[in-house]
């Protein structure tokens, strides 16, 4: 069967990786997420912006996959054709198996040049020592091409998604048979788009979330769930379940 699995920040809280809905603490406390991540921040205070992606790369970085980016790079193993759609910029679907990822939303791992993008190696954003627990603020390393600062290799708000990565996971949700949303809001576009782009094309989505979301209602089934419960379902019903999606894989 041919699949494609969109994940948001649910399928990697179960591995204690904060989500922008979490309240920050420590130096960042005072701060919202959202108005941390922006060119603008970076550019009035780059310090304390760099510090604070320093600080979620370190974490990313110490923690594990979960048995949901396990189960989920296992659809392939299982021999399923399977194509990753991820919201999340860590690195777990990698290393939970996962062969063929797209990231929506950039990768926390890595920084490049705001001025000419260069690159460098090894990545500042991991760059020893580790940040003190709880963070601190760093000024970002320059770039020795053009003297401009490193910044994190994520897309910030107000910024484009990357054009090619959004047409291979247009091209992906396209030519799959069974979309499976999990651990999403549904709420974040153009990712929010894909469901919808999936069901106009009469393609079944299964959506699984603890909470209903704007979409769940929707989908051809919703289930009611966390990331590691409804993958580990999943697997076990599509080892049994029909060539094409049917009702019985979603009673």
């Amino acid at each position: 069967m041919r699949l494609v699995v969109l994940s948001g920040a649910g399928i990697s809280a179960e591995s204690g990786v904060p989500t922008f809905r979490d309240a920050l603490t420590g130096l960042w406390a005072r701060f919202d997420a959202g108005r941390l991540a922006t060119e603008d921040a970076f550019r009035a205070d780059p310090a304390l912006v760099w510090g604070w992606y320093r600080w979620r790369a370190a974490m990313v970085a110490a923690a594990a996959p979960n048995a949901a980016h396990i189960d989920v790079a296992a659809l392939a193993d299982d021999g399923h054709a399977l194509t990753v759609v991820t919201q999340n910029v860590d690195d777990l679907h990698e290393r939970g198996g996962a062969r063929e990822v797209l990231h929506l939303h950039g990768r926390l791992l890595a920084s490049r040049c705001i001025g000419c993008g260069g690159r460098a190696a090894p990545d500042p954003i991991l760059a020893s020592p580790s940040p003190p627990e709880g963070g601190t603020r760093e000024t970002p390393p320059a770039c020795t091409t053009c003297g401009a600062a490193f910044r994190p290799d994520v897309v910030w708000f107000g910024e484009a998604l990357p054009a090619d990565v959004w047409d291979a996971a247009e091209a992906a949700v396209d030519a799959c048979e069974l979309l499976v949303v999990v651990g999403t809001s549904s709420l974040v576009w153009p990712a929010a788009g894909l469901p919808e782009r999936a069901l106009r094309a009469g393609t079944p989505v299964l959506d699984i979330n603890p909470q209903a979301t704007p979409l769940s209602s929707r989908a051809t089934a919703h289930w009611a769930q966390t990331a590691t419960a409804g993958m580990a379902q999943l697997r076990a019903r599509l080892a049994n379940a029909a060539p094409v999606p049917d009702a019985a894989l979603f009673d």
